[in-house]
Order: structure tokens, then sequence, then C-alpha cells
């Protein structure tokens, strides 16, 4: 049966294939794609520890991205998870200070975006063929830190496509900011912008409901789609590791096929606990999944007390992918526990545009019952990454020390004492300084690669390639330009 998806703000409930959600991005009315319905997988829990994670992906992806063929899935599968990887299981299961550790930074940028992202072009780039598109993609994206890079390395030099990343001038760390102006590719383009993400973010989609924009570069040849979580590709690639976690638990003898099992998160705009939803929606037996947040702690109060405000102040952290007011991907969960009732979801979007905050109703709130919520300010996420580290000399980055305090704090204050993972999304490479200062070590001053220097020293953790080729890589765009600029600087950019 084939999976069609829908627009969470249309109320026709108009349908396209999942190649056309893939290709589109964004739905033309500012929703976001969602499936009409939630497929079955054609999985055995008790398969789990003997699957690779390729084979795992294709098991999970078919139904959701139905149209694809096998042949083609399997393509687009084999190309995202091979020798860019430093391990062949992409996505390995740890353990460290009494909990399970999800690695997901190794891939070629180090940062759990490389999962999607090394797949979403692929996926891209069939769905255009599918849909006998002649136009040229322009991948148009805003990130917070790690999203930009990783989408460039993944459509680096992929044929008939352009990708312009925007991102917050002085609100990602020194090693993120590197990786991205060091990006090579031909039709790679890197701009900062002088205000935070959620201003990036803002600007973005109006640049996607931007009509005259549209045709302006429609007569051009081009045709714009997005790498961000909004996009299906992202998003449900992302699936495919809460499954393979499991079954490294059940594999190391840690769990029963059948316990249920807890997931700490590290949450800015929504999609990667999304995706763990959605897992337990496709049969994964997931307790609780926990929302971690930074100092900005915006979707802590959203699950606690069901008002979403972004009427508050924004603060730049040692966690700078979490420093997010607006989480793109909540709209989904909204949809979901509203009935999907697409007028009551377009209503509280507009709402949340117009005066900046809305509330859902108690049997929306109801219905939020998988999710618990707390959030560490930055002394509690410096004392977590100490505390790990003096455990057993591991390392974890500050987005990770977010989840793991999170964890500890959720089963301190529940007493549940289900099997838990921490989900990791970045190496501490990525975030050297902010490492050296929580654990008071030597060259906690440094930045960048000086800081990377003494945490190797400190850690004796080989350095992930990427990392080495720093280095060594001269700074190859260097544009910056205001919110209001933007439309012009794409403009200029696809001449």
């Amino acid at each position: 049966m084939q999976t069609l998806y829908r627009s969470t703000r249309d109320p026709k409930g108009q349908t396209i294939t999942a190649s056309q959600a893939v290709l589109q991005g964004l739905s033309p009315d500012g929703g976001l794609y969602v499936p009409t319905s939630i497929p079955e997988i054609d999985l055995d829990l008790n398969e789990l520890k003997d699957l690779s994670y390729q084979d795992l992906a294709y098991k999970i992806l078919r139904p959701l991205f139905s149209d694809y063929t096998d042949e083609e899935l399997h393509l687009c599968i084999d190309k995202a998870y091979g020798d860019q990887w430093d391990t062949q299981e992409i996505a390995p299961v740890d353990y460290h200070a009494d909990n399970a550790y999800l690695e997901l930074f190794h891939g070629p940028t180090i940062a759990f975006k490389d999962v999607a992202l090394q797949l979403l072009p692929h996926l891209m780039t069939v769905a255009a063929k599918k849909n006998g598109s002649d136009k040229d993609i322009v991948i148009l994206t805003a990130t917070s830190g790690d999203t930009g890079k990783a989408a460039m390395a993944g459509f680096a030099d992929v044929p008939h496509t352009q990708i312009i990343v925007f991102y917050p001038k002085d609100g990602v760390s020194a090693i993120q900011e590197k990786q991205m102006l060091t990006q090579t590719g031909k039709n790679t383009h890197v701009v900062g912008i002088t205000g935070n993400f959620d201003v990036a973010q803002t600007n973005v989609k109006k640049l996607f409901n931007d009509k005259e924009l549209a045709e302006t570069i429609a007569k051009a040849g081009y045709q714009f789609s997005s790498a961000n979580s909004i996009n299906i590709g992202r998003l449900f690639p992302q699936i495919v590791y809460y499954f393979y976690a499991y079954g490294e638990l059940v594999k190391d003898g840690r769990i029963s096929v059948g316990d249920k099992i807890n997931f700490s998160v590290p949450t800015g705009n929504f999609g990667d606990i999304l995706a763990g939803w959605f897992a337990k929606k496709l049969g994964l037996p997931v307790n609780k999944l926990i929302c971690a947040s930074n100092k900005n702690n915006i979707l802590t109060d959203f699950f606690n007390e069901g008002t979403y405000d972004k009427n508050r102040p924004f603060y730049v952290t040692s966690s700078p992918s979490m420093d997010i007011l607006v989480s793109s991907n909540l709209e989904r969960l909204l949809f979901y526990v509203s009935g999907e009732d697409a007028n009551k979801t377009a209503e509280l979007m507009n709402q949340l545009s117009v005066s900046g905050k809305y509330t859902i109703d108690s049997d929306m709130r109801a219905k939020l019952a998988d999710f618990a919520a707390d959030f560490a300010t930055e002394d509690e996420t410096a004392a977590e990454i100490s505390r790990v580290f003096s455990a057993d000399k591991t390392a974890i980055d500050p987005h990770t020390a977010v989840a793991s305090k999170a964890a500890e704090s959720y089963k301190a204050n529940t007493g549940d004492d289900s099997p838990l993972v921490v989900v990791s999304t970045a190496s501490p490479y990525k975030f050297p300084q902010a490492v050296l200062n929580a654990l008071d070590a030597k060259g906690k001053d440094e930045e960048g690669l000086e800081a990377v220097k003494f945490l190797h020293d400190k850690t004796g953790v080989d350095l992930p390639a990427t990392v080495q080729r720093l280095f060594d890589a001269p700074t190859l765009h260097d544009t910056v330009v205001s919110p209001d600029e933007m439309k012009d600087t794409v403009v200029e950019i696809l001449k």
C-alpha cells in the first residue's frame, strides 16, 4: 500500500507522494508534510540484533518512501551509509556512568545530522527524476550549527543542485563555523547573518513562501527545496537509529525483546525527538521520550504547562544547536494531538506568528503522555560533562550533557528505572572549549583548533578525520549580511 502525504494546515487533506514531499520540502500553505496514516513495517523486533544498519534502514524506510522502487531505495541507502563513516555500525551504543549512549557522531561532520543528510541528497535527486523535474534543486536552509555543514557535506558537487546555508554569525561554535567556512564544492554557499537562528529560520520560511522569488528563480531554471528537518527526507531517516539502539541493547544483554526503554534527547527544532515518537508509533517499545532543553527552555515549559511562548530572552549557550525559540517540527506533533485537525493546527501556528504564543487545550495535553521534559542550566551542563568524565574518562559534548542531565533528573524525580538511552548528538571535538571549561582543564581559554589540541591531550581520543583536515583547510566563504538582505543574497548567488 502506498503511503501518501498531506499538509498539517490543509483542511482538504490534499495528498502527494513521498518523492513529491521530499522534493518540495515545505507545503505551499506553510504547513509540514505528514503521512495520511502511519504505515506498518515488516519487522519482527527479534530481528533487530542481527540486522545491519543498512538493512534496518531499508525495512523501516520502505513503507514511508513507498513510491521509490526497491532498487532506488537500496541504492540511496548504500550511498548514504558507506565508507564515509568511521564505523560500520553507523550508530554504535556505548555505556558510561550507568547509562547507554547512542553515538550519532561517526559521520563526515561528527554530528547526528549526518545520519539523515548523507541520505537526503540521493532521495532528492531520485525524486527529481521520478517527477520529471527539469529544474536544478536549490537547497535553502538555516542552521543553528550542524545542519548547514552536514547538508553541504551531503550535497557538495551533487549534479543539478545548489545549496545555500544561512547561519547566525555569532551563534555557533568556532569549530562549527570553521567547518562551514572551509566547505568545498562549487555548488555550496555559506552566508552568515547578523541575527540569531530563529531570525534565520523565519526568513528562510518567508523565502520559501515568496511567490515572486519562486517565479524569478524558476525562470532561471531553479526550484527551492529544504534540508531542514521540516523535510520528510530529513525526518524519517532518524527513526532508524532508535530501532538500531534497541537492537544493540538486546544484543548486549541489557534488555529482552519487548522491554520498554526511555530515550533522553537533546532538543532544539524538535525533529530528532519527533523521530523517536514516530518510532514508537511504528512499534518500538518506548516508554518515555525525555525532551531535554538548555537554558532556552521553551519546550520544557510547553510540555509541563501547555503554553508555547517565544516572548522570552534568547540565550547563546554552550549547546548552540539547541539555541532555538521556534521549534518547527513541533507543528507535526500538534497536528496529531489535535486529532489531525488541520484548522486547529493552522490556528495555533497563526497565534504563534501574531502574538508569539499559544496554549493547547486539556485534551491535547493529555495526548502528550509519551513525553517528559526537563532542562539543564549552563552550570548543570558543565557539571554533567565533568561527572561523566570522572566516571570513566569519557568526554561528552554539551548537547549530550544536556540530555544526560535531563535523564538523571527524570530518574530522580520519577523513580522510573526503565533502561535509558541518552542520544549523543555530537563529538566533543565539535565543542572543545566548552568541554575543556567543564573539566577545568588546561587550554580552557583557547578557541577553535587550539582548543581541539588541548582536548586531544586531555582525552587521548583520536581526532576525527574531518577535524584533522581543518588544520590546513583554507576559508572559502566569507559573506555576512543582515536578515533583510537574505532575499537579495539568494538572487545574487543564483545570478
